[in-house]
């Protein structure tokens, strides 16, 4: 992996952690730090050493938004390509072969907020604030937020968080059923590593398909759902993983997964 000018990366058990470092921008997106996002996770997907990324902030803000002190240069086309940057950004973790959880350490706001959600897990510190509050500059959410919001909290939720652009705590987040932990701030990282490490000891291309399984599944009917499950399990009974994961349940010992 090169070096990037924001990111920091550290490569620990089959783990990799990234930590965006802007921190007296609150590590706010600019030009730079979206293309080094997109660089790195799409690099990701061919590191064959890493099966579980963990993503977060330095400082006070695990990414509080955009950097708007940018936009007063922009003309329209510069605004939309800053867009298209961030949702290409979006897609780069979104289609990562390998989960990737947020460890929102501080302020995940507007762009940061939607980052996040473009994890596959997110873990929290209790002093964590989520927001998508552009309604504030005369704007809406422009990387996926509104309508992923509206698909985990409902419709009524997400009108009422866009519309006052008021903060989240951390608590509201795990009871709004996007935060799935909340830690203390000083056991933030070790809780997000462990469970990456769990997860990083499990069968890679099972781990693969159940991410591709949830999202997919998420927009289609049921049935079609339940289709793309069996479809995938029949292709899996067939990996020297799946021979590996049930050798080793019959002969009682931890399984060795080579992502075969």
């Amino acid at each position: 992996m090169p070096a990037y000018q924001y990111l920091q990366l550290e490569e620990k058990e089959a783990v990799l952690v990234v930590t965006i470092r802007r921190e007296e921008k609150l590590n706010a997106m600019n030009n730079v730090m979206m293309a080094e996002l997109t660089d790195c996770f799409t690099r990701i997907r061919e590191h064959s050493g890493v099966r579980a990324v963990v993503l977060t902030g330095s400082g006070k803000a695990f990414m509080a938004g955009a950097d708007i002190n940018g936009y007063n240069e922009f003309d329209m086309g510069q605004f939309f390509a800053f867009q298209d940057k961030g949702r290409e950004m979006y897609r780069a973790i979104e289609n990562c072969t390998k989960p990737v959880i947020a460890a929102v350490n501080g302020y995940a706001l507007g762009g940061g907020f939607e980052l996040a959600l473009a994890c596959d897990i997110i873990i929290a510190s209790d002093k964590a604030k989520f927001g998508l509050p552009e309604v504030k500059l005369g704007l809406v959410p422009g990387g996926g937020g509104v309508q992923k919001i509206a698909r985990l909290a409902g419709p009524f939720v997400a009108k009422e968080l866009t519309m006052t652009g008021r903060f989240l705590t951390a608590a509201e987040g795990k009871a709004l059923l996007f935060v799935g932990q909340v830690a203390e701030p000083e056991r933030l990282l070790e809780t997000a590593f462990a469970l990456a490490r769990d997860i990083a000891g499990q069968a890679p291309l099972a781990v693969q398909a159940l991410k591709k399984l949830v999202d997919a599944g998420r927009d289609a009917s049921l049935e079609t759902a339940q289709a793309y499950d069996r479809a995938y399990l029949a292709n899996l009974f067939h990996s020297e993983d799946a021979k590996e994961g049930i050798a080793a349940f019959a002969e009682k010992r931890p399984p060795h997964f080579q992502g075969k």
